[in-house]
């Protein structure tokens, strides 16, 4: 059974909808400590005396937060890394050297999963001190164009407050920026650590096992709709050694004759052209989070390239309209929860339906394409 980034999917939405409850509650503690006493003349003294009360409210929000996502982030690795251990069993299942690792029945590899439970923990740590700024300075800075609006007669202090809101809802709590420049929203960051990090547990686990009964070569699949990324790797072997670049290998047969005529004849070899290492491949952008590719054991001799899958009339570009029709949708919907009043939540709800619309539309003229309207979330609550 080949082992993929999608075997991981559904431990990492169980962690995305712990930040997306955590994002909708942090949007709507911060639009309900603006909007408490708006009309009041002393708004801006009171709102700026009580910054200690909001930022003690969205700490309790990130803690719990925090608390509760590494937790699930262990769970989650360990299973990941034992399904990919299964996967491995389940690939040999028909030959000798299966069995003899179904019978070894090794648990998850402790130090491998603390290996990517502290990778985890140091990629989303920066995470929990920035959302607690984020609010707190969006907080500030809403007070005070609020007041400098109602001042230069404008706009009213509600309408000034909804708008600087709104800026802030649409761009998420975080507007997080990782270390290649790319900008990320709170739960979108978040899952993609989960799924990057569940995903090399899956891996790690198949290919641990694979070398435990010496296995050495494997396999990438053919998927459809692939990215630039994945695309000079699929169909490709691959070496769990360290040797990188493309070279041509003789390996053993993987079924070898037995009896007399084995002891009479050497082994049985071909010739196997290998691409690069497992490790170049992965450095290069394959098992990206997302990444529709499986990884397979090659079995000399006996392994064949995956056909090719065509998929006609969708494109790769595809795919990523809808993904930024997704981000449409969540934002609306995140500016749904930073409403102050009923007249901002309307107008918000018709564009969330707007963008919805658009995707069914979208979807509709692509064969290949399906709506993943988790992907369309930004918590439970909503």
């Amino acid at each position: 059974m080949p082992v993929s980034p999608a075997m991981a999917e559904d431990l990492a939405a169980a962690v995305r909808v712990l930040y997306e409850d955590a994002e909708v509650a942090i949007l709507e503690k911060l639009a309900a400590a603006l909007a408490e006493g708006i009309d009041s003349p002393l708004w801006a003294e009171i709102k700026l005396r009580s910054i200690g009360d909001l930022r003690a409210a969205i700490e309790e929000v990130t803690d719990a937060l925090q608390t509760d996502a590494d937790g699930a982030v262990a769970r989650a690795l360990a299973e990941a890394y034992g399904r990919g251990r299964q996967a491995a069993v389940a690939e040999m299942g028909g030959l000798d050297i299966g069995r003899e690792l179904q019978a070894r029945r090794v648990l998850p590899n402790a130090p491998a999963v603390d290996r990517l439970a502290a990778s985890y923990a140091a990629d989303t740590r920066p995470l929990y001190q920035r959302i607690t700024r984020a609010v707190v300075d969006t907080y500030r800075s809403v007070v005070t164009r609020a007041s400098a609006s109602t001042l230069l007669g404008t706009l009213t202090r509600r309408q000034a407050s909804q708008r600087a809101l709104d800026q802030f809802a649409q761009r998420g709590v975080t507007g997080f920026v990782d270390s290649s420049g790319r900008s990320w929203e709170l739960a979108a960051y978040a899952e993609m650590a989960v799924r990057s990090v569940t995903a090399r547990a899956a891996i790690e686990g198949h290919t641990d096992a694979l070398g435990e009964i010496g296995v050495g070569l494997v396999i990438v699949s053919d998927a459809p709709l692939e990215c630039p990324l994945c695309a000079p790797w699929e169909g490709e072997t691959l070496t769990l050694g360290p040797q990188s670049g493309p070279h041509t290998i003789r390996a053993e047969h993987a079924i070898q004759p037995t009896g007399l005529r084995a002891a009479l004849r050497p082994p049985k070899t071909v010739a196997v052209h290998v691409a690069g290492s497992l490790v170049e491949a992965r450095a290069a952008g394959l098992f990206h989070p997302n990444c529709r590719h499986s990884l397979a054991a090659y079995l000399p001799g006996v392994t064949t390239r995956p056909p090719h899958h065509p998929t006609p009339g969708t494109t790769y570009e595809d795919t990523q309209r809808q993904r930024e029709i997704e981000r449409h949708i969540r934002a609306w919907k995140r500016r749904q929860a930073a409403a102050i009043d009923d007249a901002a939540r309307r107008r918000a709800g018709a564009y969330v339906r707007k963008w919805q619309q658009a995707q069914r539309e979208h979807v509709a003229a692509h064969e290949h394409l399906r709506r993943k309207p988790a992907r369309e979330q930004i918590g439970s609550a909503h």
